[in-house]
């Protein structure tokens, strides 16, 4: 029994290993990368451009509304982000990818969200900056370096932007 633990605890910590490094490989910009510019459509056919956003911290967020841990983050952004942050230097850029705005607008409709999101339903702007995995965040300084790059959702990473961003915006 104790041989069939080990094995089985060898393999989980293989199958870790591997994950991370697909995570690493898919990751095309890392922490001290300029962030690639790219000009996003919005919900309400506004353009914004990362490049005009210099001088604040921004964070570059790409979901879908089929992702649960997407879906568990932006539950928590208003008040987590949006409203920390209120009247500082910074931008929650969330980038909806592969999906078409009528499936974004009934999924803003459904879960009352009302702070701007944008389009990218050929994943043009994700493949500047990843080739897999959701949900994905960039935190982007206000010299336009990255300065911190997350992978899926979890209460203790978010916290960890949180105080980056709490850094950064200082």
């Amino acid at each position: 029994m104790k041989r069939l633990f080990l094995i089985c605890a060898a393999l989980v910590m293989a199958f870790a290993a591997m994950a991370q490094d697909d995570i690493e490989a898919t990751t095309l910009i890392k922490k001290g990368d300029k962030a690639p510019n790219f000009t996003v459509e919005m919900i309400d056919g506004s353009k914004v451009t990362l490049a005009d956003l210099k001088g604040k911290v921004v964070v570059v967020n790409f979901w879908a509304t089929w992702c649960p841990p997407c879906r568990q983050e932006l539950k928590i952004v208003q008040k987590q982000l949006i409203d920390r942050f209120k009247g500082e230097p910074f931008v929650f850029l969330p980038i909806s990818r592969g999906e078409k705005k009528a499936t974004v607008e009934a999924f803003r409709k459904q879960n009352q969200y009302t702070f701007p999101m944008g389009l990218d339903p050929e994943q043009a702007i994700y493949k500047k900056y990843a080739s897999n995995y959701i949900p994905r965040n960039f935190v982007v300084g206000k010299d336009g370096k990255v300065i911190y790059v997350s992978v899926g959702y979890t209460p203790e990473e978010f916290a960890e932007m949180v105080e980056v961003i709490e850094k950064a915006v200082k």
